[in-house]
């Protein structure tokens, strides 16, 4: 009866998201949008939908498909609200006489210099027994489609994996006039210097075969620091594991018995947090690592792209296609009405608004959307989410107007000449504001 229910409610929504409203108390708006010039020269939409009256009051191409960049994130966040739980899975284990068997669950929270909560690493640290892990097996790729193969090396695309540690990269350090720290300290033997000396700026670089890195022979800029992933395997894995726990870990193949236990790491709404406000790649993608893990007992992320489409996309306006958790994919694309049914959903999942506000960046105040708004009045009134890649940029999310009325929102744009970008970024964040101030 309640899954009855939430298709009602769904197709009702739907009902109301096809219908393009134009409302005559947003006349105004939509003359400056039809007068930008920066807007109309390239392609872009803009929808706004009021979440007291549950109608549409402003529609612009809503039902075109876009790149929706990181705007995927919001579907990541959906998905893991689903189907992960309150809690994030950090390790799974069993003990056998001497012996503690571990299996990854997906979790990237694990050494992470930014986000380990300590939980697993004291679990693992204060064992006497001898740890082994069981490697796990991953049914898709350690990259996704239509991710730009030219940017293994970029700090913001980590290989996807069943056990992450460290992150996947390998962090580097500026340290004295010619000389990086790593961390892990153990790739400090696979830094060498470039051949031959190279002109311009100091350069750091990985072979795309293997886990060699290059600097160039250039003096390292002050306070320098990079995060570089590595090629990752199992053997790498217990090799690191090892060093940092300081005793010996093994790998062993295991079939899973019944018994095993769970170790958790931290709060599910806490780790959204930390995708969504600067926009994290790889907690995305290991979010829908964990969320296969957790519904389907295994490492296959295509099964929960399956399950959103048939149990969440189905009651959408438009056609929904995504084939990773992070927006990497150029192969992505949703209308301005779809990220609005999306909103509308987080919005039912979490009625509570400063909780939910708390997992988007904040405009004047934290995130991606820090340095686009100014506050007013005081008070941020703008929680959107940003998807910037090459040629797009959008924000979509939820805006608070003077008069207190709550209006979700979604404007998209694609295909511009990208150094147009910050020009684009300012117009939408002046019509936003303008809609606060006036409605």
């Amino acid at each position: 009866m309640k899954k009855f229910l939430r298709a009602i409610l769904l197709l009702w929504l739907v009902l109301f998201s096809t219908r393009i409203v134009k409302s005559q108390d947003f006349e105004d708006v939509y003359r400056m949008l039809q007068e930008s010039k920066i807007l109309n020269d390239h392609f872009y939409g803009f929808s706004l939908y009021d979440l007291t009256a549950n109608k549409f009051v402003m529609d612009v191409n809503g039902n075109k498909h876009f790149t929706p960049a990181s705007n995927t994130k919001m579907y990541t966040t959906y998905a893991a609200l689903e189907l992960l739980g309150d809690s994030i899975p950090g390790l799974e284990y069993v003990e056998r006489g001497d012996s503690l068997l571990i299996w990854g669950t997906g979790d990237p929270t694990f050494l992470h210099n930014r986000l380990d909560t300590r939980v697993v690493f004291n679990f693992l640290k204060k064992t006497n027994k001898t740890i082994y892990l069981v490697p796990g097996t991953m049914k898709n790729k350690f990259y996704a489609h239509g991710w730009a193969m030219e940017d293994f090396e970029a700090y913001y695309q980590p290989e996807i994996s069943t056990f992450p540690i460290y992150g996947n990269v390998v962090t580097f350090r500026q340290k004295g006039y010619n000389y990086l720290n790593t961390s892990p300290t153990s790739f400090q033997k696979d830094l060498d210097f470039l051949p031959e000396p190279k002109a311009g700026d100091f350069e750091l670089s990985r072979s795309f075969r293997s886990n060699s890195f290059w600097m160039s022979k250039r003096p390292v800029p002050n306070d320098y620091v990079n995060e570089v992933p590595f090629i990752y395997s199992d053997s790498l894995f217990v090799k690191l594991l090892s060093d940092t726990l300081g005793k010996k870990v093994g790998l062993l193949n295991y079939k899973k018995p019944n018994d095993t236990k769970i170790v958790y790491s931290g709060e599910t709404k806490n780790l959204i947090r930390e995708m969504m406000l600067p926009s994290d790649n790889f907690i995305a993608e290991q979010f829908l690592m964990m969320c296969s893990w957790k519904q389907f007992g295994q490492f296959d992320t295509y099964l929960v792209r399956d399950w959103m489409k048939n149990k969440v996309y189905t009651f959408f306006s438009d056609e929904v296609a995504i084939f990773d958790g992070s927006g990497l994919s150029s192969y992505n694309k949703v209308t301005p009405q779809n990220n609005i049914d999306l909103l509308v959903l987080l919005k039912n999942k979490i009625p509570d608004e400063q909780q939910r506000f708390r997992m988007f960046p904040a405009g004047g105040v934290d995130g991606t959307l820090k340095r686009t708004y100014s506050k007013d009045q005081g008070v941020p009134f703008v929680f959107a989410k940003t998807g910037t890649i090459t040629s797009v940029y959008n924000q979509s999310g939820y805006l608070i107007t003077r008069s207190g009325r709550r209006l979700a929102f979604s404007f998209m744009n694609n295909n511009y000449i990208d150094d147009r970008a910050a020009a684009i970024r300012k117009e939408m964040a002046k019509i936003i504001t303008y809609i606060r101030q006036t409605y």
